[in-house]
């Protein structure tokens, strides 16, 4: 194990350094065999995202939160929300147990920050390096017959004496640690980790300990420039995606059932060597009919109204997107017009939403003034959007839930900082008049990023158009 894992993080280091697979032709990702080229090269571009976030990203947000150090201790398989944010792609659980130390030594000194990275020192109490971001520190037990000659890892008590040792050399005035009520991201400190380190610092320490709170939901939340360009690859693929599901490919209409649409979708993901980060789901909407009447898996009819909603996973990252689409009824060449009208009634929710969205608001500040230009315009509507990223339902501030329309107690206080990514998800209800005034739902979801501006931008763009399915 310790082998492998040594070869696995020079793999990484040596992708890393490697060039970029040749230009590949221009044309659909859907149709490429690895729409982002090797195992090897992802591997390479993701520890450059690591790289990067933990030398530009990091001492920022340590002093905007007003930390010295940062102490996130955490055992294998039982690891901290914000350590998929710490380690190299080919890291899979923390090893035995790994304290994570990050001191910045720049704000405690008063010293100038050059900003090469310099001034937050990286260390593993436990581990590995993660591809050299981090200094890992060893145990002095000798060990019988070592295996090229390594020294023995940290274990047990060794390494709250070790981490005591690292505190008092370096002086904090105050040292972050995660734990909290409100946020799950932030909550990752164990109560039996807590213990132990409470026991190695003693009182003089335990004394400058606080919730970190915002900085790993930050940390998290936070992306960097090329991250972002990845980003926009990943979002033209879904849309490929689906429009090759809403289409003669995979609907035969009066055959295809909603759940043969959701298996297509995972199996097509699949073959593309991508990852789902929830079950898909397909639904119908038929004039006459209710949600109950249709069942929980009804056979596609030409003139039903198909809303899905999908996601991906590729590189650690995640989408989360919703798309509706029309099934054309025999001699139609477009959907009637009401339903054009409702799609457009979803639209304009969508851009009231993103005209709110900037970094300083809360998400229930951002929810109340969208839903005061909502029912100004005459919308009617619902509001449940996300941060996304390296988890689906991500780290930062809700705005709103299906549920909680006016304001998520908690998680919908936090603040909306740049470089983070939303999910826009909502929905707008229109009485179509070719459908005897039926109400139908347009419910979108599109990915969006913040830029380092503060400015929000789609990562793709917005579904104008309603699928067409001939």
């Amino acid at each position: 194990m310790t082998r492998l894992l040594r070869v696995s993080f020079a793999v990484v280091a040596l992708a890393t350094a490697l060039p970029a697979e040749a230009q590949r032709s221009a044309g659909r990702l859907a149709d490429r065999a690895r729409p982002f080229g090797t195992l090897r090269e992802q591997a390479g571009r993701q520890q450059r995202w690591l790289e990067t976030r933990l030398k530009t990203v990091l001492p920022s947000l340590m002093r905007a939160n007003g930390i010295d150090m940062w102490i996130v201790p955490m055992r294998e398989y039982n690891e901290d929300p914000v350590f998929s944010s710490f380690v190299s792609p080919t890291t899979f659980a923390a090893r035995r147990r790994t304290i994570y130390v990050l001191f910045d030594k720049c704000s405690s000194s008063g010293r100038t920050d050059p900003g090469d990275g310099s001034c937050v020192e990286r260390i593993a109490l436990g581990g590995s390096s993660q591809g050299g971001v981090f200094e890992a520190r060893r145990s002095g037990k000798p060990v019988e017959a070592a295996v090229g000659g390594q020294q023995a890892e940290l274990w047990g008590d060794e390494q709250w004496s070790v981490l005591k040792q690292v505190v008092d050399e370096r002086n904090p005035r105050v040292i972050g640690i995660d734990y909290s009520r409100v946020f799950a991201f932030t909550d990752g400190l164990t109560h039996g980790e807590f213990l132990g380190m409470s026991e190695a610092l003693g009182s003089r320490w335990t004394a400058r300990l606080k919730p970190a709170e915002e900085l790993p939901l930050q940390f998290i939340a936070s992306r960097v420039a090329d991250e972002e360009a990845f980003y926009g690859q990943l979002q033209q693929l879904v849309w490929e995606l689906i429009g090759e599901m809403y289409s003669s490919k995979a609907i035969i209409p009066g055959k295809t059932r909603t759940s043969d649409l959701v298996w297509w979708w995972r199996q097509r993901v699949n073959d593309l060597g991508l990852g789902t980060w929830f079950q898909p789901s397909i639904e119908v909407q038929r004039l006459g009919m209710t949600e109950e009447q249709l069942g929980a898996d009804p056979v596609i009819q030409r003139g039903d109204v198909l809303h899905c909603d999908v996601g991906i996973t590729a590189l650690r990252m995640n989408t989360d997107t919703q798309h509706m689409a029309y099934v054309l009824k025999s001699g139609e060449k477009d959907a009637p017009a009401g339903l054009r009208q409702a799609l457009a009634n979803g639209n304009a929710l969508q851009d009231l939403l993103m005209a709110e969205i900037r970094p300083g608001r809360t998400g229930n500040e951002i929810l109340a003034a969208a839903r005061a230009t909502m029912k100004a315009k005459g919308i009617v509507g619902t509001i449940y959007s996300h941060p996304i990223g390296m988890h689906g339902h991500g780290s930062g501030p809700l705005i709103g839930l299906w549920d909680y329309q006016e304001g998520v107690p908690g998680r919908g206080d936090a603040k909306v900082i740049a470089n983070m990514w939303y999910s826009i998800e909502l929905q707008a209800t229109t009485p179509v008049p070719e459908w005897n005034g039926q109400a139908v739902r347009m419910a979108l979801e599109e990915d969006m990023m913040i830029g380092t501006d503060g400015t929000p931008r789609w990562a793709k763009g917005q579904q104008k158009k309603l699928w067409l399915v001939k």
